[in-house]
């Protein structure tokens, strides 16, 4: 895949507000938004394979609303006008369901899943889960990420290129299992924590081989796995449920304040506690969304700023003198969760009529939210391809302009958790570490199940060690 964030001419500027949202049958007799003109196996192909190149080249030539034709059925919309998101966003969640239940994450994830779930129990997981993820609960959770952090980057090589993404990940995976199941440092061998993150460290892997992507789109809509993917769930599920078993039995179980222990006995309203099917759902939902995304989106920051030596050098500054450093590292999070949304796009399938603009669809069309397009809009964002931390002083993220989190009623539960995973990595870096890209080209993007991750790992050099 070529480089072409870093190469594209800008998107046309479009300010202009664009009503949204229930559609009337008027707005249905009018034309609907312009379709891609391929077949619809090529579109397919391009899609999962360029989904970058996909999406600029055909914002360009249709605008901000255009249909494709791909395995999600119902010939799915595409939009990035912010007036759009936040129609979306804003609508009553029974109106909007997510298409994530239809997504390849549905058949591993299962039906309980907060991710997966729409409607009532939708709302229901989500109460359930929020409380570990706020105020208090991620103070706890500081110190723990300094301490992971610092283990990891003493271990990084000097003077030889290397895969920052795998690194990442072990920190972030060591955060989850800290979280989740109250297990800091190293998970004791034989005990079934152990097998569950051995599982997990095997299946990322295993995710990026063509096998496991051909998987995916076999997958699409499925309420079942198929395929590959059926061996993965099997032995997700042979990892899982013996932690849950072994957890059930604790005396302490009340008092404890890991993750699992919390949601394990969290009520309903009605007084119910979570079944072992809706704990296995939660539980592979928390880890498989929570570790692999921040590490991924960490990845993409560190390599915008060693290929932006301006950014990088201002950063690493503010960081060693003190000169604002918690903004400093903010905005560079924030820049490269803008330049590089590891979620590149979301969706919804409204069952009613909706207007997007111009166009209005009828109910029950997939609409999709090109998080990278709206990122990349020149009337949001000037200079949109450039990596830019500075564009963010005096500025905060426009709930409805910056969305690496998603949004609304389905807006990431562990947001706070992440954001801080991430500032206490990037500080402990730019601390320590003096890094250089290996090569001066930008990393290409790779585009697996939902995300989109560094082709190459977010390959790069410690120069030395502060």
């Amino acid at each position: 895949m070529s480089a072409l964030l870093d190469t594209a001419a800008a998107l046309p500027v479009g300010a202009a507000p664009s009503p949204a949202g229930p559609a009337t049958q008027a707005d249905l007799d009018r034309p609907g938004p312009p379709e891609i003109p391929l077949p619809k196996h090529l579109q397919v192909l391009r899609f999962n394979i360029r989904q970058t190149e996909f999406v600029f080249k055909w914002r360009r030539e249709l605008g901000d609303t255009f249909r494709f034709n791909g395995m999600v059925a119902g010939r799915p919309v595409i939009t990035c006008h912010p007036d759009h998101v936040r129609s979306l966003f804003t609508a009553k969640p029974e109106l909007v369901p997510t298409l994530v239940s239809e997504s390849p994450l549905r058949p591993i994830v299962g039906p309980a899943s907060v991710l997966t779930a729409n409607g009532p129990r939708h709302l229901r997981q989500r109460r359930l889960l929020l409380p570990p993820f706020h105020g208090e609960a991620i103070e706890r959770y500081t110190q723990m990420i300094a301490d992971v952090c610092d283990r990891e980057i003493a271990q990084w090589p000097i003077g030889e290129p290397f895969a920052v993404a795998p690194r990442m990940q072990s920190v972030t995976l060591d955060v989850i299992m800290a979280g989740i199941f109250g297990i800091e440092g190293d998970v004791p061998a034989g005990t079934p924590e152990h097998r569950f993150r051995r599982a997990i460290e095997h299946l990322t892997t295993m995710s990026t081989t063509p096998v496991a992507q051909l998987g995916e789109l076999l997958n699409v809509g499925k309420a079942e796995p198929v395929g590959f993917l059926k061996q993965g769930v099997r032995l997700l599920d042979a990892v899982t449920y013996p932690i849950i078993k072994a957890r059930r039995k604790l005396d302490d179980l009340e008092t404890r304040t890991d993750i699992l222990s919390m949601i394990m006995c969290a009520r309903t309203e009605d007084g119910d506690l979570l079944s072992d099917e809706e704990l296995r759902d939660e539980l592979l939902t928390l880890v498989l969304a929570g570790f692999e995304t921040t590490a991924n989106s960490l990845s993409w920051t560190l390599e915008r700023l060693v290929r932006t030596p301006d950014a990088y050098e201002q950063l690493r500054a503010a960081v060693r003198e003190g000169d604002d450093a918690a903004g400093h590292i903010e905005r560079a999070l924030q820049e490269g969760m803008r330049a590089r949304p590891v979620i590149p796009m979301i969706g919804r399938r409204p069952n009613v009529a909706w207007r997007l603009g111009d166009f209005a669809v009828p109910a029950g069309t997939p609409i999709t939210m090109s998080i990278l397009l709206l990122h990349h809009r020149e009337d949001l964002y000037p200079d949109p391809f450039a990596f830019r931390p500075d564009r963010w002083v005096g500025r905060k993220p426009g709930t409805y302009e910056w969305i690496p989190f998603g949004g609304g009623t389905r807006r990431c539960l562990g947001a706070a958790l992440a954001m801080a995973e991430q500032r206490a990595v990037l500080d402990a870096v730019m601390r320590r570490l003096d890094l250089a890209a290996d090569r001066p080209e930008a990393e290409h993007a790779q585009h697996r199940n939902v995300t989109m991750i560094p082709a190459r790992g977010a390959r790069m050099i410690v120069r030395s060690r502060s």
